[in-house]
């Protein structure tokens, strides 16, 4: 991403076109479905160990409402705790406001390299791209992103950013763009995960030795106390967040939490939710700065971006309590076949389809609300029970809304729902229209379903197996096989209209 780009990477193309161009892709949709499928079996087999499990997602979701109504109180004593503990805080109304800080700050050390922790945020408001045109260049140390990195390509899932690619893509990509970056990766690589492992570790090492200045995420923040947490499966995150003289932290405003408690029930939650794991391997905390442990200077960068107009939505609000653990991508058949680059977002699957919307306006993402099938199974996935389904409704309308207002002219479908609300909502007109209906529906009927429908409706019925309507409908047949007065079987409608 250039320092031009804003939030996402939107638009280009539209969430159905690029998912018609990845389900022609048999082997991304093999890749994803294997990766997908184990850690979905994992979440399940951890989760399950927990007899309490079910409480504690009411619990973080408790919290998460509490603070998202309580945001602006918990922030500020965030602020006023870090800088007690000797950090310095920031605040960032936007991607570019955020990126302008964060380059200020490296330019101030005169340091022109980074390391990085893997980071939502940084990648959101395409920090990268931002501190290349200031030239400064930024190593991603998770193994993941380095994967991208390394092929300029794009993440496509939020914990595992390069799940699209194979162990032998990844073997190629080693080979061939290491030694562009760093230390090259050995003649003699193999598809071996140790392998791929030992090379990235070897190549990184001297990156860790040597950088002076880390930039992090944050998983969450302690209001209380200032502690600032992030947790990671590999421990690159911890060589960033201990070797260099300055860490720079860019956080989203809803990561807050109102106390160090309350990590006894997110910790817990949040490995069985993203990894199947009982526990991260590497949890990292650290309040402020503390003489000869860990980096001397240390900035809080608070984002906003987007976050406080979400926070006014009070159906769409709820996004915003997601701990980024992505069980709602791993079980959702949509992402599971078309993966992350379709959603044109930095979020993809459900909660992109929520939440990149709301971020950067619906009028600028009105395909994402739509990228569902309202199955549900990201509702039962979610660690702090954020109900998409409701939220992906609600955006849809908005999206319609939006779309209406932008033309002169009602659209084939406006109409189409206008005059189906006429016909549905009067007994007598949806008789008199059932019977035709249902003929012509025999009449283009294969095999028992209707095939594809003439003029505006061939998009829809040309994407859906819809079985033939019966000869006889329920109304006619509870009519006849009523007895007693003639209008028995009407109902008082029906009964009210005849008169």
């Amino acid at each position: 991403m250039s320092g031009a780009d804003n939030v996402v990477w939107l638009g280009a193309p539209a969430f159905p076109e690029a998912a018609r161009h990845a389900l022609a892709d048999s082997r991304l949709r093999a890749n994803l479905r294997r990766a997908t499928g184990t850690i979905r079996d994992k979440r399940l087999a951890v989760a399950a160990e927990l007899d309490d499990w079910e409480e504690l997602r009411e619990t973080a979701a408790a919290v998460k409402r509490h603070t998202l109504r309580h945001l602006d109180h918990y922030l500020l004593r965030l602020e006023e705790a870090v800088t007690a503990a000797g950090g310095t805080v920031h605040w960032a109304a936007d991607a570019a406001a955020a990126n302008r800080i964060v380059t200020d700050l490296v330019r101030a050390t005169g340091e022109r390299e980074v390391v990085k922790v893997k980071s939502m945020a940084t990648q959101e408001i395409g920090l990268n791209g931002a501190l290349a045109d200031a030239g400064i260049r930024a190593f991603e140390t998770d193994l993941a992103e380095l994967i991208v990195q390394l092929d300029d390509d794009r993440p496509s899932h939020i914990l595992v950013p390069a799940i699209h690619r194979s162990r032998s893509e990844i073997r190629e990509i080693f080979l061939r763009e290491m030694g562009e970056w760093g230390r090259p990766a050995p003649d003699t690589l193999t598809d071996d995960p140790r392998d791929l492992a030992e090379a990235a570790r070897l190549h990184l090492r001297e990156k860790f030795l040597r950088a002076k200045v880390a930039v992090s995420g944050a998983n969450f923040a302690a209001a209380d106390t200032g502690t600032v947490v992030v947790v990671e499966s590999e421990g690159n995150g911890r060589m960033c967040l201990t070797l260099p003289e300055t860490l720079i932290t860019v956080m989203g405003i809803e990561k807050v939490l109102p106390s160090f408690a309350d990590l006894d029930v997110f910790l817990q939650l949040l490995p069985r939710s993203s990894t199947g794991e009982r526990m991260n391997p590497y949890t990292s905390l650290w309040t402020g700065v503390t003489d000869g442990d860990g980096p001397g200077v240390f900035h809080l960068v608070l984002l906003d971006n987007g976050r406080t107009a979400t926070l006014a939505d009070e159906v769409g609000r709820q996004a915003l309590a997601c701990i980024r653990c992505s069980a709602c991508l791993n079980v959702c058949p949509v992402y599971e076949r078309t993966g992350g680059h379709a959603y044109g977002s930095v979020y993809p699957g459900p909660i992109g389809a929520v939440l990149t919307p709301q971020l950067v306006g619906v009028e600028n993402a009105a395909s994402l609300p739509f990228a569902s099938t309202l199955c549900g199974a990201c509702y039962d996935a979610c660690p702090v029970k954020i109900d998409i389904p409701e939220v992906l409704v609600h955006l849809r309308a908005e999206a319609v809304e939006a779309k209406r207002r932008r033309r002169l002219l009602p659209t084939t479908e406006a109409l189409a729902m206008k005059a189906a609300g006429a016909v549905l909502s009067s007994p007598r007109r949806l008789a008199a229209v059932q019977g035709p209906a249902a003929l012509g529906a025999r009449l283009l009927s294969r095999d028992g379903r209707i095939g594809v429908l003439p003029g505006p409706f061939a998009r829809w019925s040309g994407t859906r197996d819809t079985p033939v309507p019966p000869r006889e409908s329920m109304r006619a047949w509870w009519r006849r096989t009523r007895t007693g007065t003639r209008d028995e079987g009407r109902t008082a409608t029906e009964r009210e209209e005849r008169r």
